[in-house]
């Protein structure tokens, strides 16, 4: 994405004075509660009434977030550019979902992490995320000049 790359040099000046760097290897857990709310019956009536797969890909987001979060500079947040989520087994309504994601490769605004995730009984997805550090008040003039724009 064009914002990614246009802030990896002020990104990478900006990282070397950082005071909490963010290195590979760092990672983070989270546990969630499923409800009725995360339904995969949410998106299409005709699926069954498990953990659906666009909220585990969301938690996962949430997991990888959290982690850069305490990392970043006034100013900035992240914006996840891309996810390849494999949903391996189903979990019933109602259980804990543990999310564990680690960074695995810096590339000046882009960061790629690792995700695992587990039910109460066993590992039931795994995936590779990329994230990108933006300029909070770039982007949002971004998208805001979308709202304006004539269809």
């Amino acid at each position: 994405m064009a914002f990614c790359l246009k802030s990896r040099l002020i990104l990478f000046i900006r990282r070397m004075r950082m005071s909490k760097p963010i290195a590979v290897g760092t990672s983070r857990e989270i546990t969630c509660e499923t409800g009725s709310e995360h339904t995969a019956k949410y998106f299409y009536e005709n699926l069954p009434s498990v953990f659906a797969t666009p909220f585990l890909a969301g938690f996962m987001e949430r997991a990888s977030a959290e982690l850069i979060n305490e990392h970043l500079e006034p100013g900035e947040q992240s914006v996840g550019i891309s996810m390849d989520l494999k949903h391996t087994a189903a979990t019933p309504l109602g259980m804990s979902v543990r999310i564990k994601t680690e960074v695995i490769a810096l590339d000046g605004a882009k960061l790629t992490f690792q995700l695992k995730a587990w039910d109460e009984v066993e590992q039931i997805g795994q995936a590779v995320h990329e994230r990108c550090i933006i300029a909070a008040d770039k982007f949002n003039a971004r998208v805001a000049k979308k709202v304006k724009a004539p269809a």
